[in-house]
């Protein structure tokens, strides 16, 4: 088995020492992207539905560059600064999911790259 490193210019770099995504298996393995602008480098402005859509749109690139897609996604994990963003969070979440959503886990985290509101992982089928 070997894996597959997927890259686009569509979505943020990577913010450290990881790839935007990984094939493997038959499976595209996403890392947590945040609100990062791909065009910009700059973080989005606004709240926790600005910060999501971007957050989505980032996942939406990566996925594509894979040949994947977000209706093939099998499980996310959102984290979120404060779980007082979660009914906000998920309303924009459900736009961009609204046939057979994936499995999901929202959890609320200390703190998160960039001082960024959500951050979104992803596994999808290629």
């Amino acid at each position: 088995m070997k894996k597959e490193i997927v890259s686009t210019t569509d979505a943020p770099s990577a913010l450290g020492p990881y790839n935007q995504a990984v094939i493997a298996n038959g499976f595209v393995f996403c890392s947590g992207q945040v609100a990062i602008d791909p065009t910009t480098g700059e973080l989005v402005a606004g709240g926790i539905e600005e910060q999501t859509e971007r957050v989505l749109k980032n996942l939406e690139a990566v996925l594509e560059a894979a040949g994947s897609g977000l209706d093939k996604v099998v499980k996310s994990t959102v984290f979120l600064k404060s779980m007082n963003d979660f009914k906000a969070m998920n309303g924009i979440y459900a736009s961009f999911f609204t046939e057979n959503p994936p499995a999901r886990a929202a959890v609320e985290v200390a703190r998160l790259p960039l001082d960024v509101m959500v951050e979104i992982e992803c596994v999808a089928l290629l």
